[in-house]
């Protein structure tokens, strides 16, 4: 496996990569790298795009509000994280930043806002999201960029779930005390995992939940976790029992 460079700034672009190719900048992009980065012309920077790998790139064509990269060599082949489907209850701004930041560098393949009947936010920046985690795998050298889910209502999620997908759902009147022992019952593979609302899952949403077959509770401990604490544990045990820490 290549080691990820720490030294370099890594820029995402949308582009395809391959050697020799040009990219051209957006605005934003030529403003980061211009004036922010304070980059000149024939200055390096490793560029992805989640589907073909990482690439370092030379600065070019520099104009007075745009420039491109000249794609070199690639540094880093495409590699996918562990299948790790991570659904929650949205958060207030900044808390729902620091969530979707965290669930990206612990390699979450897909991210589904579902509103709960105890959530609070009305409203969802979708659009914030994808840049939050774009953000996060630039800096943590992250290759794949999670897919961004429209907010959607728990209980149809539930009911329109597939069923050869387990989803785990942290309660914390989980029969099984021990998540370790909660997870070691499941098969490794595709998993999806959801943290409810800061209030939890009320009585209705609960029974739901756990009238599927599908659905296993999980305990994370004897204390009551903030959301957002909440999904670090979850993923990182899943990670651990399910995921590819193993």
């Amino acid at each position: 496996m290549a080691v990820h460079d720490f030294t370099s700034e890594r820029l995402y672009v949308e582009a395809d990569l391959a050697a020799d190719a040009a990219v051209v900048l957006t605005a934003d992009q030529a403003h980061y790298l211009l004036n922010v980065l304070r980059m000149a012309a024939g200055g390096e920077i490793l560029v992805f795009n989640g589907r073909h790998g990482e690439w370092r790139a030379r600065l070019e064509d520099i104009k007075k509000r745009s420039a491109s990269l000249r794609i070199l060599m690639q540094t880093r082949p495409q590699t996918d994280g562990p299948a790790i489907h991570y659904l929650f209850a949205p958060l207030k701004h900044a808390r729902l930043d620091y969530m979707v930041q965290k669930a990206v560098e612990l390699g979450v393949a897909r991210l589904s806002p579902a509103m709960t009947r105890r959530t609070v936010p009305g409203r969802v920046n979708i659009e914030r999201m994808r840049l939050n985690a774009i953000e996060a795998a630039e800096q943590c050298g992250v290759l794949r960029i999670p897919q961004v889910d429209d907010v959607a209502a728990l209980t149809r999620t539930i009911e329109d779930w597939a069923p050869g997908t387990p989803l785990i759902f942290c309660d914390e009147e989980a029969p099984v005390r021990n998540p370790i022992a909660a997870l070691g019952a499941l098969t490794p593979g595709p998993v999806a995992v959801l943290i409810g609302p800061e209030g939890g899952f009320d009585a209705e949403e609960r029974r739901l939940l756990l009238s599927k077959p599908f659905v296993t509770a999980l305990s994370l401990g004897p204390r009551i976790m903030r959301a957002d604490t909440a999904a670090v544990a979850a993923l990182t045990l899943v990670n651990a029992t399910l995921g590819d820490w193993r």
